[in-house]
């Protein structure tokens, strides 16, 4: 066998154990977070339960408070904090219809338009969209483009749970969360 051949033999092997290591990696995660949320009784020792002061709430207060953190922290993990941007893509939102919440939507794309004006996103940017839904960006990406009023975008599922959005007429695209 030549000594190309067995180089490129070996590059192979070396290509699908990292591919293999990777795999085995990110199965966990992805396995925790099909799992769901897990309470604050179930994530603190007793020490740290009776410490925090959590034993003192009725079963109803802890339940409520449980909720808001699934509902709030989940959504807002690594997400762009909005004192902190000074950048939010709009401004306004509508009630009329309340989007559906985090968990019950379904991967399919979403196609509205952003309230207000748009000059493109800078790594930190809040999105307000036209159907009530506020999406944060959650690369680094950088974009600019010149103001537009209410420009039409679409949010569609990416690979791993994430989801992409692009605004019409650009070939851009910048992975966002959805917070709300």
């Amino acid at each position: 066998m030549s000594s190309d051949f067995l180089s490129r033999l070996r590059r192979t092997a070396r290509r699908a154990r990292l591919t293999l290591l990777l795999t085995a990696l990110w199965m966990p995660a992805a396995v925790t977070a099909q799992q769901g949320f897990a309470s604050l009784e179930e994530q603190m020792t007793g020490e740290e339960f009776r410490a925090a002061g959590l034993e003192k709430l009725t079963p109803e207060e802890l339940a409520a408070l449980n909720e808001w953190i699934r509902a709030h922290s989940l959504a807002t993990l690594d997400s762009p904090k909005y004192a902190a941007s000074g950048s939010v893509a709009n401004t306004g939102g509508s009630e009329e219809s309340a989007p559906p919440a985090i968990e019950e939507m379904e991967r399919k794309p979403i196609v509205t338009r952003i309230n207000g004006s748009f000059s493109g996103w800078d790594g930190q940017t809040v999105f307000r969209l036209e159907n009530g839904m506020i999406w944060a960006q959650a690369d680094k990406d950088k974009f600019y483009t010149q103001e537009i009023r209410n420009p039409t975008v679409t949010i569609k599922p990416a690979l791993f749970g994430a989801w992409k959005l692009s605004v019409e007429g650009y070939d851009e695209e910048c992975r966002v969360e959805r917070i709300q």
